[in-house]
């Protein structure tokens, strides 16, 4: 198939790439929001493709999923071609949770019936007003980077993007708690803005490549997943698969994500850190813990299921 997405969150996407396909990605000159084109600091194969919005306009395409929903009108103002049952097949994916009061929850596209919306998570299909939309979850996956759990860094790793400015959403706010017991590392884009937020206990590292975010979690005890408002970070998925044991906020989709033995998903900050003093002390129960959470998200989370359930949703649109 030829298949247009936007490049908007490059983890997910660096999983939705390795199918057999072909891959168009928009492209403006400034790499803006609307046109990022390849990512950079991720591997993607040589399927995925940049388009402008001109060549867009020019080239055919079977189906098109949309991550946004500016994204109904870019693909029609840059191709003059409708979406869905009018037009180009469509799905759309829904990778976050709603905003706003409880009763104003829906979706964009719950008045159409001709463009499905794919959840990430059965608590986001649940808590969405889907209308009259066909709706169902495709489940995370990632590609498997290996056992790599070390765990010789006596601190916890966390990975936030633009943690200042999603401080309460992502639970910074917890982490500064955990902090003021076990030290903690915050990885992501903007975390040097966290210097000086947070006390003695916090580390923060800047934008790293993925391959070497992955190495540098792999060094920490273990994973600390503070997010209190997400669908599901892969961030989270990505640590257990390293063999990282997982601490974890208990919101959202973590209780159906977080298997018992894996982790510990708790509401209580409390009960977050001490299990991260036990796990200090002791170490081989850590990395059983780890290998635990490995062989579950491998089995959960596995990149040949999410491309299969991809490839029969895509052909079902299609059809």
């Amino acid at each position: 198939m030829k298949i247009l997405a936007w490049h908007v969150h490059a983890a997910w996407m660096t999983s939705f790439v390795q199918g057999p396909h072909e891959y168009y990605v928009p492209l403006l000159p400034d790499r803006s929001e609307d046109g990022k084109g390849r990512a950079q600091t991720y591997h993607w194969p040589a399927s995925v493709q940049e388009l402008t919005p001109a060549q867009l306009a020019a080239t055919e395409i079977d189906v098109v999923v949309l991550q946004r929903p500016r994204e109904l009108e870019l693909f029609q103002r840059w191709t003059g071609r409708s979406l869905g049952s009018r037009g180009v097949p469509a799905v759309y994916v829904e990778h976050n949770t709603p905003r706003g009061d409880v009763n104003e929850w829906q979706h964009v596209l719950a008045a159409r019936s001709d463009i499905p919306i794919a959840h990430v998570t059965e608590f986001n299909r649940m808590v969405w007003d889907n209308g009259i939309a066909p709706s169902l979850v495709v489940a995370h996956g990632v590609p498997d980077q290996g056992y790599r759990y070390v765990g010789d860094e006596r601190s916890l790793g966390v990975a936030v993007n633009e943690p200042v400015r999603r401080w309460h959403v992502a639970g910074l706010d917890l982490v500064a708690e955990v902090a003021t017991r076990v030290p903690v590392a915050v990885y992501g884009l903007g975390a040097d803005e966290l210097r000086g937020r947070i006390g003695e206990g916090l580390a923060a590292v800047d934008d790293l490549s993925q391959q070497e975010l992955h190495q540098r979690l792999a060094r920490h005890f273990a994973y600390l997943h503070p997010f209190r408002w997400t669908s599901l970070g892969l961030s989270l998925i990505e640590a257990m698969t390293l063999g990282a044991p997982v601490l974890v906020n208990g919101s959202t989709a973590a209780y159906e994500a977080v298997a018992p033995g894996t982790g510990l998903v708790s509401t209580n900050p409390d009960r977050l850190a001490e299990t991260a003093r036990r796990w200090l002390a002791d170490p081989d129960e850590a990395r059983e813990v780890g290998r635990a959470a490995r062989d579950h998200a491998l089995r959960a989370f596995g990149l040949i299921r999410f491309l299969d359930d991809w490839d029969r949703l895509l052909k079902e649109v299609c059809r």
